[in-house]
């Protein structure tokens, strides 16, 4: 199991605007694309002083469905143009880690 994470920041006026472009719109589209081997995205939110910085981490059965996702350069972030717009900085590349351990409760 892979996990895809990625950081976006954005100004205060602009966090819930982005957000809501991310549940509603976003993250309906990747699920549409029924990507074989994606099994789901967490949304992280944290306010800073100046602003607030989003991550999201994706899984993925494997590399090869990461590619799916992203592309043959798949540690390439994809980011929108809406998103982009809503957006003071991103990471321009995504991490990946291969899920080691999980412990459910």
């Amino acid at each position: 199991m892979i996990s895809r994470i990625w950081h976006g920041w954005t100004t205060k006026e602009n966090a819930d605007a982005y957000e809501d472009l991310l549940r509603h719109e976003i993250f309906l589209g990747i699920q549409g694309r029924q990507i074989a081997g994606y099994q789901g995205i967490q949304l992280l939110r944290r306010e800073l002083d100046a602003e607030v910085e989003f991550i999201t981490i994706m899984r993925f059965d494997s590399l090869e469905s990461v590619r799916l996702f992203a592309g043959e350069d798949y540690e390439a972030a994809v980011v929108p143009p809406k998103a982009r717009a809503l957006l003071a900085r991103y990471d321009q590349r995504s991490q990946h880690y291969e899920i080691r351990a999980e412990l459910k409760t």
